[in-house]
């Protein structure tokens, strides 16, 4: 009798050891949400830790299609002179169609008081003020 107790509480110990190391997938993401109505960002900006991951989630209330961009300076040029059609693949970058929602993750760098932006690249409407600030506090 007090064997076959000693077994199922090793057998539990097991289970919960290999429970607690199966769901153990890292650190959890904070979950930003922004809107986009008459092409402009409901936030202008936004405060993050060093070595964060934030997943925004973009919602395009506008009839017309919307990108969303996050990065520094060069990120950002890149986009505006570029001539990538869609995004998606790059954390960070996400299109929007029209009436959607798209999400993006990205990590942060581990260096405080860098600046970031986050930005619509499609044409005029960075020009137009679709952009806005990430600081790293």
């Amino acid at each position: 009798m007090l064997r076959a107790m000693v077994a199922a509480i090793a057998a539990g110990v097991v289970l919960i050891g290999a429970s607690i190391a199966w769901s153990d997938t890292g650190p959890t993401a904070r979950t930003v949400n922004i809107t986009i109505h008459f092409s402009h960002f409901d936030a202008s900006s936004i405060a993050v830790d060093p070595g964060e991951t934030v997943r925004f989630v973009i919602h395009n209330e506008d009839p017309i299609a919307h990108e969303f961009i996050v990065g520094d300076r060069y990120v950002q040029l890149i986009h505006e002179i570029g001539t990538e059609p869609s995004h998606g693949a790059k954390p960070g970058e996400v299109s929007v169609p029209a009436e959607t929602t798209a999400e993006t993750t990205y990590t942060f760098p581990t260096k405080p008081g860098q600046y970031l932006q986050f930005a619509c690249h499609l044409p005029g409407h960075y020009a137009y003020g679709m952009h806005g600030s990430i600081v790293i506090r």
